[in-house]
């Protein structure tokens, strides 16, 4: 891939987002199913999952990949809550787990109305401290990224308060919910749905979601649809532009929900989110690898 392929252009305002002489870097390869990044900025470094190889992984640029946590029961997304702490999805566990700082690993949520959940996916975590995430069921579905199960809830988008283990479902509406982030003022929660994933015709569509006091929320209905491939993860940057994983590399969606750029990547993009110094570094994982994209913008901090 040449400079001049990395990034394509849909609006003049994507070309003040990226800078033409910084290229697409693919940091590290052979992955089998690279998911959920989340930086750590005070220590300098990027966790991802491996799922199928059953691993966390860990990246700097001092040291480059080692392992985090191995086994890692099948870990999907991830985020840090307002502490710092790592919040993980596990296909393996059907659960949400809390990384304590001695290491020690919390249960936040492994089951709902009685029945195990599915295969939790993605998750962030909201200002007042609630952790939501998604929960479909690609993590079931076989033993390649967990253990192949029976399917016990829909597939929902629930709200976590810690504090009290109250857990509800607030979004029941979607096929099989995948990526979420909330806007910078929390007013808003973009859900992509991705339906049957790999179906000959699957479902595109980011939704948008007006977040109530009580919450509960309002569906705002379809905010972008993806053209090549299913949005799967994604996160905001301080303008309030999205960065969506896609088919072909990363778009650039602005708040109004118009395309604005893409970033070409050569692999199948699962999931983004910015790092380095001042959060203006793009991370993003493929299929198989790792990589990076330094951008003229910030990303929105998410603790």
């Amino acid at each position: 891939m040449s400079d001049s392929t990395f990034f394509e252009v849909h609006d003049p305002v994507f070309s003040s987002y990226v800078l033409f002489n910084a290229p697409v870097k693919r940091l590290a390869t052979g992955f089998d199913w690279a998911e959920g990044p989340v930086w750590f900025g005070d220590a300098d470094c990027l966790l991802f999952s491996d799922i199928p190889n059953n691993r966390i992984v860990r990246w700097s640029v001092e040291t480059g990949i080692s392992t985090f946590r191995q086994p890692s029961n099948f870990a999907n997304g991830h985020t840090r809550d307002r502490q710092g702490r790592l919040i993980s999805c596990e296909h393996g566990g059907r659960r949400v787990t809390r990384t304590e700082f001695d290491g020690t690993i919390t249960v936040l949520a492994d089951s709902h109305d009685g029945k195990r959940l599915n295969s939790p996916n993605d998750v962030v975590v909201k200002g007042d401290g609630t952790v939501w995430f998604t929960d479909p069921h690609y993590g079931i579905g076989s033993n390649y990224e967990g253990h192949k199960g029976e399917q016990e809830q829909p597939c929902h988008v629930y709200r976590l308060d810690p504090e009290t283990s109250d857990l509800r479902a607030v979004i029941t509406s979607l096929e099989c919910p995948n990526g979420l982030a909330f806007s910078s003022d929390e007013s808003l929660l973009y859900v992509a749905d991705t339906g049957t994933m790999f179906a000959e015709n699957p479902t595109q569509h980011m939704r948008s979601f007006a977040v109530n006091a009580d919450g509960s929320v309002t569906d705002n209905g379809i905010f972008y649809t993806v053209d090549v491939g299913v949005a799967d993860g994604f996160r905001l940057d301080t303008d309030g532009n999205i960065w969506t994983s896609a088919g072909d590399g990363v778009h650039c969606i602005s708040p109004s929900g118009r395309l604005l750029g893409k970033i070409l990547v050569p692999e199948i993009v699962s999931n983004v989110c910015f790092g380095g110094r001042d959060r203006h570094q793009l991370f993003m994982t493929g299929t198989t690898s790792l990589y990076r994209v330094p951008l003229n913008c910030e990303g929105l901090a998410t603790f």
